[in-house]
């Protein structure tokens, strides 16, 4: 038996959604046995799947094939986990992803005040 790539990325909670998995796998973020991987790819047992998720990449070796939805404490079986610990989270990074400060259309300069508050947000 072999399952498609995406369909197995879902199916194991790498993914929520099928089409996240193919997108993934389109951008070049999961690789297979060391190659960037398509979608329609077929596994096979003991294929070895890399997962990039921002900056940690899961690594994991496929132990069962499924292409059914199975509930969330069974979806572990599917592979072994051999990933490194994820990274500890950057405190400037969550800065970065902070959104501007921004003001409304046609509420013309900012009062003094108005600036200083958004002084305060700016680093």
């Amino acid at each position: 038996m072999a399952v498609r790539l995406d369909k197995w990325l879902q199916v194991a909670r790498m993914f929520k959604t099928r089409s996240q998995a193919t997108k993934a796998c389109q951008l070049g973020r999961v690789r297979v046995n060391g190659a960037r991987a398509k979608p329609h790819r077929l596994l096979a047992v003991d294929d070895r799947v890399e997962v990039e998720k921002g900056d940690w990449t899961r690594i994991l070796v496929v132990r069962e094939l499924q292409d059914r939805p199975l509930p969330k404490a069974e979806a572990p079986r599917l592979y072994r986990d051999e990933s490194p610990p994820p990274p500890a989270p950057d405190p400037l990074a969550r800065w970065a992803r902070r959104p501007a400060a921004t003001r409304d259309r046609g509420l013309g300069r900012p009062t003094k005040k108005e600036r200083r508050d958004l002084d305060r947000l700016r680093p």
